[in-house]
């Protein structure tokens, strides 16, 4: 059951006019076909003399290729194509320049593609890979970081021959001087996994060249321009001569934001063939040869005053890199701002080695970095609470910043809710009945309760990582009043094109079913960097509104030349252009179109808008503010815990949500369950295991996802702080809600048996043992 609250105490919510189409429940505008099954997605698409597309993999985490006979798949019937690496050119990509299309000499992770097969069916292509015969000579197998950092260890890559590919750095104030000013230090190490995105369509790319030599791509990619830049290179067709196409997707989550080996493989194929090829994952695919959420070790030591207030922190991270590297590798550059700027701190220092293994290797996932950086903070936050003796929510209300401050790091909070994101969801949950010490059990359950909470700090007006971070609008009214809105936002879900045309018909005065949206076509649509860091609804509703602001300065202008009044005495509303004082309407919005294109100027409305937000590169020492706003939010679990078996069961969410303002009350609801859901299970259930660089859970049979019995009563509110940069004041919030959920239940556990967790995810089994540990060292000091 889900419960949105109405207004508590002196917290500002919404209070928009009841027909403003800003902050109400709007259905997404692609449900009606998704609800009666007539979207296309990728898997639906058939092009003339499509071919199928089907890789083999290494399937051995480190060897050296020795030779690869194709003869036995090229002589199969149906078979079109068969590849290897001597068959293209081998253009090094990825962040770290590790990663080829196909490998020929080296692999290094049981993911490494080695050939590829096109073929008449899906069947006979997967019969042909099986056939390719290659010889291999083994290499050590380097499964662990402690394994890559051992003196004479195998080198994975020559490039880093101590296998530490990347460094990062980062820190402002004193550590010392914060060591000195502390009352009480503590420190902890964490760990938190590999999880799968778990998309429910899963990766696929359709490549077709026309006569002319064009590559027309149906991709799933969250970055279509990018996308097109980067694979250009690899392929070796100009940016110019490529289309990009995007069906609708199935799930995203950060996992289409690099291009693939799978995607330029793809294209080979298309080109030996000179017909189409489809290439689409089956799932046991989608789990071993698509990139995970980066594994993190977080050893984390900080302090604070006898009064709370909060000295320094000092962290070391190690990631696990796997054997190639992909976007994982620099989620550091979130996770620092985590523990430089969640709460006032004014001394941090970050080091983080990143590790090559023999592993399979991550990618961005909703949040990047700042889940696992979040579970170690307010774990730690936490346990500074207990050694002080206040309550959790004290000491971080003493610390939370408020509107107008700049943090260590450099990023300015021109607005911040994060003290009533904690005094909201605290109030919402209970917190003053509910939250006490280690509770024991009653009678003969064998169960306790508990709260725990957490609160976050993310980008929430995008990341300047790039040269530009921002995106173009392209408008035109006909002569009804029918708006066709070209953004350059992609819809990957998170209904992006709803909140555009509710921001468009709300400007211009007409109902929403008089708005579309065309965002699926790079021949069509004008540049956007990509759906990545919680940017569209801030960064593309901030274009299509000063588009549409454009277009109504143009259709008020000619509505007081055909009426003789100014233009500053008119207002649109409900498909009218009314007087502004009294709301009377005096003419139809399609009247005075047809006007315009009818009369003697021959007009029509269009406009164009490309909207860069303010924010800023940061420096080389990583400071700056690198965002247009900033997200904050506070979660507050209860848990029940079963001490007989270690079973971790959720009761309740309460979560409040320094939104800016809400645009979708519908959407925002479904993006705060849906990371709440997607936390829970990387909490409790989900792991990508691997052991000795293999992949042992490639399937829902043994990945465990929660499904809707484990999702708990949650209780949602949305703080409205009213950015002044966001399209009508909202921020962006589609990564926030996943970020606090872990550290929120494991201190909830705590709270519930004062057994400290520090390794996600709290499995059973992991629970019970330290559920043992604590008993045991109770036994031996009563003993003692």
């Amino acid at each position: 059951m889900i419960k949105t609250s109405g207004d508590t105490g002196t917290v500002n919510k919404r209070g928009t006019d009841q027909e403003s189409l800003i902050g109400g429940r709007i259905p997404k505008l692609d449900a009606p076909e998704k609800a009666v099954g007539l979207t296309r997605y990728l898997d639906d698409i058939k092009l003339p003399r499509m071919l199928y597309g089907k890789i083999l993999y290494a399937d051995r985490p480190h060897a050296r290729v020795v030779d690869i006979d194709t003869s036995p798949a090229a002589a199969m019937y149906g078979v079109r194509a068969v590849i290897t690496a001597a068959d293209i050119e081998l253009v090094r990509f990825g962040f770290g320049s590790d990663n080829t299309a196909l490998k020929g000499e080296k692999v290094t992770c049981i993911r490494d593609e080695i050939a590829a097969v096109a073929a008449d069916t899906p069947e006979i292509a997967g019969e042909a890979v099986k056939r390719i015969r290659v010889t291999y000579e083994d290499l050590p197998v380097v499964a662990t970081i402690e394994e890559a950092l051992a003196s004479g260890a195998p080198v994975i890559h020559e490039g880093a021959p101590n296998n530490v590919p990347f460094r990062f750095d980062y820190d402002h104030g004193d550590i010392d001087e914060g060591v000195s000013q502390s009352d009480v230090i503590v420190e902890d190490t964490f760990s938190s996994q590999r999880v799968a995105h778990c998309c429910l369509g899963t990766s696929g790319l359709i490549a077709h060249f026309g006569p002319d030599g064009r590559l027309t791509l149906h991709s799933l990619t969250q970055v279509p321009f990018l996308y097109k830049h980067d694979l250009s290179r690899i392929v070796g067709v100009p940016p110019e001569k490529i289309r990009v196409i995007q069906p609708p997707i199935g799930g995203g989550f950060g996992s289409k934001l690099d291009v693939h080996p799978f995607e330029p493989i793809c294209v080979f194929l298309a080109r030996a063939t000179g017909r189409p090829v489809r290439m689409v994952f089956t799932r046991e695919e989608e789990f071993f040869a698509t990139p995970t959420r980066q594994p993190m070790v977080i050893q984390l030591r900080s302090g604070a005053k006898r009064d709370g207030t909060f000295t320094f922190r000092d962290v070391r991270m190690t990631l696990d890199n796997g054997g190639r590297t992909s976007w994982g590798a620099t989620t550091p550059w979130i996770s620092m701002r985590t523990f430089s700027s969640l709460y006032r701190v004014p001394h941090v220092r970050q080091h983080v080695d990143v590790i090559y293994t023999n592993n399979i290797y991550a990618c961005a996932f909703r949040g990047y970095g700042n889940p696992q950086a979040t579970f170690a903070l307010e774990s730690q936050i936490d346990k500074l609470a207990h050694e002080l003796g206040m309550d959790p929510l004290d000491i971080r209300l003493k610390n939370a910043q408020e509107p107008g401050e700049t943090t260590g790091q450099g990023m300015v909070l021109g607005t911040c809710g994060l003290a009533d994101c904690l005094k909201t969801a605290a109030h919402n949950a209970g917190w003053d009945v509910k939250h006490s010490g280690p509770q024991k059990p009653v009678g003969k359950s064998r169960r306790v309760r508990g709260l725990g909470m957490a609160s976050l700090f993310h980008v929430g007006g995008g990341a300047k990582i790039y040269r530009s971070d921002g995106c173009g609008t392209i408008l035109q009214i006909d002569d009804f009043g029918g708006v066709t809105v070209q953004t350059g936002a992609s819809e990957i879900g998170q209904g992006s094109e709803t909140v555009i045309a509710q921001i468009v018909a709300e400007e211009l005065g007409l109902p929403i079913e008089n708005i579309r949206v065309v965002n699926n076509d790079s021949d069509l649509k004008p540049w956007d960097v990509g759906v990545h860091a919680s940017r569209t609804t801030f960064i593309a509703g901030n274009s299509a509104l000063r588009a549409a602001r454009q277009a109504k300065g143009k259709l008020l202008v000619a509505a007081a030349e055909k009426l003789n009044r100014e233009p500053d005495e008119l207002d649109l509303a409900k498909g009218n252009v009314v007087d502004r004082e009294t709301g009377e309407p005096i003419e139809s919005i399609g009247k005075v179109l047809r006007g315009m294109h009818f009369g003697r100027k021959n007009e029509m409305i269009q406009a164009t808008e490309f909207y860069e937000p303010p924010s800023k590169m940061p420096d080389e020492g990583h400071k700056g503010d690198i965002s247009a706003c900033y997200a904050f939010g506070t979660h507050v679990a209860e848990v029940e815990v079963d001490l007989d078996t270690g079973v971790v069961r959720v009761l309740g969410i309460s979560a409040a949500h320094d939104v800016g303002r809400v645009i979708n009350q519908l959407g925002i609801e479904g993006q705060i369950e849906g990371g709440i859901a997607q936390g829970i299970g990387y909490t409790l259930t989900e792991e990508v295991k691997v052991e000795g660089g293999r992949v042992v859970n490639p399937s829902f049979t043994d990945y465990k996802l929660v499904t809707t019995h484990e999702v708990p009563e949650l209780k949602l509110e949305f703080i409205e702080t009213h950015d002044p940069a966001g399209p009508h004041g909202a921020k962006g919030v589609a990564e926030a809600p996943l970020v606090p959920v872990a550290p929120a239940i494991a201190n909830a556990v705590y709270n519930a048996t004062g057994v400290r967790m520090t390794d996600l995810p709290l499995t059973p089994e992991r629970v019970l043992a330290k559920l043992n540990e604590s008993r045991e060292a109770e036994r031996g000091a009563t003993d003692g």
